[in-house]
């Protein structure tokens, strides 16, 4: 499945993260790339030097790696835009996911939902 933001979309986190450079380069690159969400992280990351393994569902890989980060945050289930500044400012000072590619994985958790992401974690904490 995946995950692309509309214009409007990609303008209004642009205004939420105005404050974040490197959330700013990487929604140049999800606009470059049409709104898609993995095209752009995966173009970020090679960038940055990474080697994506595969072009399907290797942002949610990422994502799910830091699960226990966004998790802790206990983000309302009726998320907003601006709680992806709240989990780009957790991945940022908690992770060593490189700069750019944190506004992707934000987005990914935000645009997939917070609930269905960390539903897994919460079952295996019961």
């Amino acid at each position: 499945m995946a995950i692309v933001l509309t214009p409007t979309e990609i303008n209004q986190f642009r205004q939420e993260l105005a404050n974040l450079a490197p959330a700013l380069i990487a929604l140049e690159m999800v606009e470059a790339c049409e709104g898609d969400l993995e095209d752009a992280a995966i173009s970020l990351a090679i960038r940055v030097g990474q080697e994506p393994d595969t072009s399907e569902r290797w942002l949610e890989g990422v994502a799910k790696r830091w699960r226990h980060i966004i998790c802790q945050l206990n983000l309302p289930s009726n998320s907003q835009p601006e709680q992806v500044v709240k989990m780009v400012k957790a991945l940022t000072e908690n992770t060593d996911i490189p700069p750019e590619l944190v506004t992707p994985v934000a987005l990914y958790v935000f645009k997939a939902g917070v609930n269905n992401f960390c539903q897994p974690l919460s079952a295996k904490l019961v």
